[in-house]
């Protein structure tokens, strides 16, 4: 863990807002950590919403942020396929349309070289599925925008696409690629984004495996919050820890106080 953050990356579904709405204490959390000169960059799993939505949704709810801050996993794919596998036709299999972030793409879910895998909704059904493994079986490559298990609603926990992922490498005989969260590459290219080293970034999460605990397998400090996702279960059955726990993001001017007395 560095004792010198210049930068802070945040999730934004449980620890930002809950189904859009502002978890107490968020929207005057991120305006006194931006008002300290820290960078910073919003790295979401969201996959039904571009980045342009999740911006407006994200000031409709009092944050004061830009279209640019936000990274999306849709986005880190759009740019890792199209390096990938250039000129490809691409089945993306999601629920929400995010065409927008995907438009250097070319589209096409009937005759496609390459899947892309989003956020799970009504659009994974047993047909579906079994489509794309028996792509996968031709030879057609999988790309997951991430491997998130679920995510927090007002209304409880949503499974996602992770948990589909293992049954469809086992029925497909073939390894599926993941871009966003918790994969390295997604973490090193937000902190990229800020032009800072890894180890000068904070990473606040409340999926303890795919924020925190992955944030700090490429050197950030990782702070888990108690809201969203959070399961005291989950954190004590785990076999690393975060480097710190907060009841929620509202604590985190007061966390950045101690770790760097220039602050605040």
């Amino acid at each position: 863990m560095s004792g010198d953050i210049r930068g802070v990356l945040y999730d934004i579904d449980g620890v930002l807002v809950t189904s859009w709405r502002e978890i107490h204490g968020a929207v005057d959390a991120v305006r006194r950590v931006h008002e300290s000169g820290l960078r910073r960059r919003f790295l979401t799993n969201t996959t039904s919403r571009t980045c342009d939505e999740i911006a407006e949704r994200l000031r409709d709810a009092g944050f004061d942020v830009d279209t640019a801050e936000i990274v999306t996993a849709a986005r880190l794919t759009g740019e890792y396929v199209g390096r990938r596998y250039p000129d490809a036709a691409v089945w993306v299999l999601n629920h929400g349309d995010i065409a927008a972030d995907l438009a250097e793409l070319t589209l096409d879910d009937e005759h496609p070289d390459v899947i892309v895998i989003g956020g799970a909704g009504v659009e994974f059904t047993h047909g579906a599925l079994s489509r794309v493994a028996e792509l996968m079986l031709d030879g057609i490559p999988v790309v997951a925008m991430h491997s998130g298990l679920s995510w927090a609603t007002d209304t409880g926990l949503r499974i996602d696409a992770g948990a589909y992922l293992p049954g469809l490498e086992a029925a497909g005989n073939a390894e599926i690629a993941v871009v966003g969260k918790p994969a390295a590459a997604g973490f090193r290219t937000c902190a990229d984004l800020m032009d800072l080293d890894p180890a000068e970034v904070l990473m606040i999460g409340d999926d303890l495996h795919s924020d925190v605990l992955a944030a700090q397998q490429v050197d950030m400090t990782g702070v888990l919050v108690r809201t969203g996702k959070f399961r005291p279960a989950v954190l004590a059955a785990a076999s690393a820890a975060p480097d710190h726990v907060i009841d929620s993001v509202a604590e985190l001017p007061a966390l950045l106080k101690d770790l760097s007395k220039e602050l605040f």
